[in-house]
């Protein structure tokens, strides 16, 4: 379904299909994620908050792009010292809606919206994360660009996505688990199998960890490092908007 590149004029489709994907596994999206990924996901996740820095500004706005069920913006809201507000993007409004139940009581803003045309000011965040969901963005270089430009000057992105591991043995293995068990199991649960094939061909198809910084670099960014996770299974970005 996803290519390493799109031309201009295929955007729009795909950006429809996926979010009408995504719109259709919602209801199971949050415990297939915790089975799928046998529950590593969830540290994978403070790793990832701990990069954004969110303590330098703990009364900043900060940004979770694709957000989906609002994991992310929830833990980043329920930290003790943060006294800031979470604006939650993501465009399948049913994900948003099927996380709602988990902000409340929390500085979370859940708004429909696109990566590719974010609904907010030049240099109006603290901060953003995007966990899992940049490799969902129609046209990447553009998702970059916008999240640079909302960034407010020293304020960082950090992306935590899933990578192909570079050993060939946990390969093998990583590919017999996530083109055959995790479609099976996903489709069986959810039924919606098509989606769950659709992680596997995304993750294949996004760009390798090096490629993916130097994109990052390209969109604006600058001091872009990167970490592996888990014998590769996944890796952690982060890069800051520059202050001049």
């Amino acid at each position: 379904m996803l290519v390493p590149a799109l031309r201009r004029h295929e955007i729009p489709r795909m950006r429809s299909q996926v979010q009408e994907m995504f719109g259709r596994i919602a209801h199971r999206y949050d415990f297939l994620n915790h089975l799928l990924s046998l529950g590593l996901d969830r540290g994978w996740r403070r790793r990832a908050l701990a990069r954004l820095g969110w303590t330098r500004i703990p009364d900043g706005h900060f940004l979770d792009a694709c957000a989906g069920t609002l994991d992310v913006s929830v833990a980043l809201a329920g930290q003790r010292e943060f006294r800031g507000t979470v604006v939650a993007v993501d465009f399948a409004e049913p994900m948003l809606r099927s996380g709602k139940s988990k902000a409340r009581g929390r500085p979370v803003f859940p708004v429909t919206g696109d990566t590719m045309r974010l609904p907010l000011r030049d240099a109006s965040c603290a901060g953003a994360i995007v966990a899992f969901g940049i490799r969902n963005v129609a046209d990447l270089d553009l998702g970059l660009s916008e999240i640079s430009r909302v960034l407010a000057p020293g304020a960082r992105l950090v992306v935590l996505e899933f990578t192909t591991p570079p050993s060939r043995l946990v390969r093998s293995a990583y590919h017999l688990y996530f083109h055959h068990i995790v479609p099976l199991v996903g489709g069986w649960i959810s039924g919606q199998r098509d989606a769950y094939r659709y992680l596997p061909e995304s993750v294949a198809a996004f760009p390798r960890p090096d490629v993916l910084a130097q994109r990052m670099r390209a969109a604006g960014l600058a001091d872009v490092t990167w970490t592996s996770l888990t014998f590769g299974v996944a890796a952690i970005h982060a890069g800051t908007r520059p202050a001049s």
